[in-house]
């Protein structure tokens, strides 16, 4: 991994440990994926992986609880997905997902934060086709698992790509082949840490340190902000 991976590991990490943010943002992922299927993990894995992500961050199973029952309320009916795409400092692409009630309030905050960092949103789209869209799968490598003999067993469930980190195993698949991997690993009976839909940069490209700084900084508000669930760039 490269130097801009650990910094912007680094930095991530200490942007989740504010947990006063992380749980409500959890838990409106849990309840949009349980407003959009049944309110049953086991028959809906988008909410399955909602409440596993949620897990893997110690959110309190009350808190879990609480967020599948707002799904069945009139109020979880108002939240709508939206995606903002923009460019910032030094040209870094920012692809933003949002889950909100409000999608004035949300734009708006959003446009705010890239004009104030010098960037601006560009066009819903513009972006896209610079991002691959990938289903990511994290878990714990286990005493005598071998990583060539894991990827011939995940092949036929969409694997593309599979690589370690420091004990971590991290399986990529395209997203469409998110159920079946999921599915693959329970029968392995190998336990996720946390599994998303990631849009990851087809060209990434590296910034030197003081670049970061700068992009970290937007990126900050953005991700502060409650109606942001996701944010991706393009950084290598």
């Amino acid at each position: 991994m490269g130097r801009a991976f650990e910094y912007r590991r680094a930095t991530k990490e200490k942007r989740w440990d504010k947990m006063s943010r992380l749980f409500p943002k959890l838990g409106k992922a849990i309840t949009v994926a349980a407003r959009e299927g049944v309110p049953d993990p086991e028959m809906n894995s988008k909410l399955r992986t909602a409440i596993q992500n949620a897990k893997a961050q110690n959110m309190p199973k009350d808190n879990i609880d609480a967020a599948i029952k707002r799904a069945q309320g009139k109020d979880a009916e108002t939240f709508v997905e939206v995606n903002y795409e923009g460019k910032g400092p030094h040209g870094v692409l920012i692809f933003i997902e949002c889950a909100t009630d409000n999608t004035t309030r949300t734009v708006a905050n959003v446009k705010s934060y890239f004009n104030k960092a010098g960037g601006a949103l560009v066009l819903t789209g513009s972006l896209e086709f610079m991002f691959s869209r990938k289903a990511v799968f994290e878990f714990q490598k286990k005493d005598g698992m071998n990583i060539e003999d894991l990827e011939l067993e995940l092949i036929d469930a969409g694997l593309e790509e599979i690589e370690e980190n420091d004990g971590t195993i991290y399986a990529y698949a395209d997203y469409t082949n998110f159920g079946q991997m999921s599915q693959a690993l329970d029968s392995l009976k190998i336990d996720i840490i946390k599994a998303n839909l990631q849009r990851l940069p087809n060209t990434p490209v590296e910034y030197t340190e003081e670049q970061l700084v700068d992009i970290e900084k937007l990126i900050d508000k953005i991700e502060d902000d409650d109606d942001v669930q996701s944010v991706f760039t393009n950084i290598a």
